[in-house]
């Protein structure tokens, strides 16, 4: 790949060109209450060390949340010792988009920010999935 193997607009070294979202705009924050992304910048960054890909802005339900308990990836329980408050209904939080894409599949998928989704959930999701599942900026 010219792009080093890192996959459409992800993180890369200096000169790279500013984060890329879904729908070709520039990459907006997610969320910095809690704080979220794999690089903990508020926004769904993503680089060749993010192996999980989080790149989907998803405002959480409580629906989701049990969801994603049930599937090993408890993200409500406060876990203090990793300075994480624990999420609920209605936080905004950087995905795994196979984990979303899981959760589409199932009827469980939570809403998505387009403009602060990652393009590189492209690599696993369907762009018209996720405008199905889109919440207002």
């Amino acid at each position: 790949m010219p792009d080093g193997g890192m996959g459409p607009g992800r993180r890369g070294g200096g000169g790279q060109p500013p984060p890329t979202n879904v729908l070709g705009g520039p990459l907006l924050p997610c969320s910095v209450a809690p704080v979220t992304g794999f690089f903990r910048d508020g926004c769904c960054n993503t680089g060749p060390e993010d192996l999980g890909l989080h790149v989907v802005c998803a405002e959480m339900t409580a629906e989701f949340l049990a969801f994603s308990k049930a599937r090993g990836n408890d993200l409500s329980t406060p876990r203090p010792d990793y300075g994480f408050a624990g999420l609920k209904p209605g936080d905004r939080w950087c995905l795994c988009a196979a984990r979303w894409e899981e959760a589409r599949a199932a009827g469980r998928a939570p809403r998505v920010l387009l403009e602060a989704t990652h393009i590189a959930a492209l690599e696993v999701c369907r762009l018209e999935d996720l405008k199905a599942h889109a919440v207002e900026a």
